[in-house]
């Protein structure tokens, strides 16, 4: 039996049901297990592929292009503003397609761009080890470590290597296209790293690039908030009533031009140019204003373009 103590703690720790039952990979030591764990990659967000299928994609479709209806008979709590913005993307009957598509894209690219990548300047099977860079807040809602990764070099190649040319893989999804910049406060590339994203995400939308090459292309974001809104204007739809705060569940996140650190409300982002977005939560707004020297937008300020 035991002493009894006095020391009580609760550790603040995340669980990771996420990791699925072949989490182990291999034991080194007795206390050195190694574990697999997903990476959601900072500052990127590649097209959705939650569709699984072309064909549950195409119900997408329907669904988007029921959402677009619903705004244009006003039932949908969405400003005028982003309504305008946003509906020539949906009304195509194909925004969920397209969006599967690009996602699809992007997840072979990304694939063959890491194995590439790790193999690069190394003998046949002997490939690089991985790079990891975690955010301050470690894991998301979703329990994936959030980090910035790349290839690991040696300190001789670090030396010998400017900035540049060792991209995060995270840098490489902007630069080919294939992700939109999703960069969130707190979590902003360093004074080195914040320029070199900037660069790649303009030169790629510039130069029509992966999901840049269509101009009805739904940023992921924006697909995201839309299969929310759908949801939350199918109720309203069937004559059930909304729950406090329903009706503008599907928007969250506030935004920052980088420009000029103006500040936009959450159905304003469209507002600010896709390369210059910094995402806010609402609990971080007031932080964010003083340490970043915020000025709200006039609209903002003034509780202009409310939803219908």
């Amino acid at each position: 039996m035991t002493d009894p103590v006095q020391i009580l703690w609760t550790p603040a720790g995340t669980a990771m049901p996420s990791l699925g039952s072949r989490a182990l990979v291999e034991v080194h030591d007795g206390d050195t297990p190694y574990a697999k764990m997903p990476v959601r990659m900072l500052s990127v967000d590649t097209p959705e592929t939650t569709a699984d299928t072309a064909e549950q994609a195409a119900n997408v479709d329907k669904e988007f292009k029921q959402l677009a209806a619903w705004i244009r008979e006003g039932i949908a709590p969405i400003s005028d503003d982003l309504a305008a913005f946003l509906l020539p993307k949906i009304e195509t009957g194909k925004a969920g397609s397209l969006q599967f598509g690009q996602g699809t894209a992007a997840a072979a690219f990304n694939t063959e761009n890491i194995k590439k990548r790790l193999a690069e300047g190394r003998k046949p099977g002997k490939e690089r080890s991985i790079f990891i860079r975690t955010a301050d807040d470690h894991f998301d809602d979703n329990n994936r470590l959030l980090a910035y990764i790349a290839p690991n070099y040696s300190k001789k190649e670090l030396a010998t290597l400017p900035r540049e040319k060792r991209p995060t893989f995270n840098l490489d999804l902007i630069s080919e296209g294939w992700a939109a910049p999703f960069v969130i406060y707190p979590s902003i590339p360093g004074e080195l790293d914040l320029p070199l994203l900037l660069k790649a995400a303009d030169k790629a939308v510039k130069g029509k690039k992966g999901i840049w090459k269509d101009p009805k292309t739904l940023l992921a974001y924006e697909y995201r908030a839309l299969e929310k809104l759908h949801d939350v204007t199918k109720k309203k739809a069937e004559g059930q009533e909304w729950k406090p705060g329903e009706a503008f569940s599907w928007r969250t996140r506030y935004c920052v031009d980088m420009r000029d650190r103006e500040l936009h409300g959450p159905e304003d982002y469209f507002r600010v140019p896709p390369v210059y977005r910094l995402f806010l939560w609402p609990q971080d707004v007031k932080d964010a204003i003083g340490r970043l020297n915020l000025t709200p937008s006039p609209r903002l300020a003034g509780g202009g373009g409310g939803a219908r």
